[in-house]
């Protein structure tokens, strides 16, 4: 039995033309795997994500140094704080600042834990004393990467980390209490009434 239909009538249709796009070239097509350009956007990525990459890892390093710095003096604030208005021992005192701290996450980017704390807190002062002054000190290990070129630029300590520090001072009573005739002491204030 013979077809009604020619064999020359009919002609290959492409996935394109099926679609309804016609003159469509790209890495898939059929033109596509005669073009040059099949592999561009794959080189791209290759040279663009490394350096993408080490972007965002220099820009992780600070913002990590801001919030230990941020937690730091508002640790330090506290503790100055509570020297100006509380009769309680040093030990007392540091470990209320060491709670304050216990926000810095114990992970070596954050705060450097190996070997015992690396916080350093000095205290100065007390209640009777014009000023107070709280001095913390922390060490944090650097990025990776990061670190290569911190040593570079001598920005690291002994150890081969970055050391943050904050001090806060702030008289322990304003200056209409000080020179009121009373005296400084809030005790005093108490025992007079």
């Amino acid at each position: 039995m013979s077809s009604p239909f020619k064999a020359s009538s009919f002609r290959e249709v492409g996935r394109s033309e099926m679609l309804g796009v016609s003159g469509v070239s790209g890495c898939g097509g059929l033109r596509g795997k005669l073009d040059d350009r099949c592999g561009q956007s794959t080189i791209e990525a290759a040279f663009v994500l490394p350096i993408l990459m080490l972007l965002i890892l220099m820009m992780l390093q600070p913002a990590i140094c801001l919030y230990d710095h941020i937690v730091m003096r508002s640790a330090a604030a506290e503790g100055c704080r509570l020297l100006a208005t509380s009769p309680s021992d040093a030990s007392t005192n540091e470990d209320y600042i060491r709670r304050r701290l216990s926000a810095i996450p114990d992970i070596p980017i954050f705060h450097e834990h190996s070997g015992g704390c690396s916080y350093e807190i000095e205290m100065v002062g007390d209640e009777t004393s014009s000023e107070v002054s709280v001095m913390i000190s922390n060490r944090v290990r650097p990025l990776p990467l990061l670190d290569l070129a911190m040593r570079l630029a001598n920005a690291l300590d002994e150890g081969g980390d970055i050391v943050i520090e904050t001090r806060v001072g702030m008289s322990t009573q304003p200056e209409w209490a000080e020179s009121s005739s009373e005296g400084s002491s809030p005790r005093e204030w108490v025992n007079k009434l």
